[in-house]
Parts: structure tokens; sequence; C-alpha cells
């Protein structure tokens, strides 16, 4: 998996700090929330505690890349997949 920040590409190296699954669950549980598509300052403001903007943006990257999000521009909003495999 490929992390990077929306402007420029990042290498692994220069990251301080990964998310844990609670941030990533707590980020995915506000989008879920969400009436529609929202822009990432509202994704902040929504959340209940504060998170660096570096690990936002490596949640939404992996999001995106896990297939969970959509984000065409500037606003995102969650994908929800009804086909489950057991």
């Amino acid at each position: 998996m490929k992390l990077y920040n929306n402007r420029k590409m990042m290498p692994q190296e220069n990251i301080l700090h990964f998310p844990n699954l609670k941030t990533v669950l707590m980020v995915e549980g506000v989008l879920k929330e969400s009436d529609g598509p929202i822009s990432k300052n509202e994704l902040k403001r929504r959340l209940p505690s504060k998170v660096m903007h570096q690990t936002l943006n490596i949640i939404i990257d992996y999001l995106e890349e896990s297939g969970k999000l959509f984000k065409p521009l500037k606003y995102f909003s969650i994908l929800y997949n009804t086909i489950r495999n057991y």
C-alpha cells in the first residue's frame, strides 16, 4: 500500500505517526453518519477528538485504497459493501 499525502508523494520514512485502530474506526464512523459527501475540514470538526492532519491523510488514503471511500474531488463519502462473502 502506498502511503502518500494529497499534494505530493510521501515516503514511509517521513511518516511520524501511524493511526491506531480506534482512530480509523472513529473516522469511519463519522463518515458513515454523515448525510452525504463532506469536506476534510468538516470531517475534522465532526470528530469527537483531535486527529493530526498527517494521520487523517493516512486514514483517508487507506479507506480510499481499500474501496471504502469515494473521493472524486474535494469532497468524499463512504461506500458500503452490501455483498458479504462468508
